[in-house]
């Protein structure tokens, strides 16, 4: 099982924790940098790759 298995896993048994923790380091963010709305899309994207919804992270935009 390697490193990214172990964090879905993780992601999967704890999602009420990790949804917390990014909401919170998103408000964070959003306080520090502003732009609310991609801070938001950003946000709900890592939720789904550490909650397992996803199976890889979208590319960068460019890319």
């Amino acid at each position: 099982m390697g490193f990214k298995d172990k964090l879905m896993n993780l992601g999967k048994q704890h999602s009420d924790k990790v949804d917390q923790g990014m909401d919170k380091a998103g408000d964070m963010a959003k306080k520090k940098f502003g732009h609310e709305e991609q801070v938001d899309q950003a946000v709900e994207k890592g939720k789904g790759y550490v909650g397992g919804e996803k199976e890889d992270p979208p590319p960068p935009p460019g890319q």
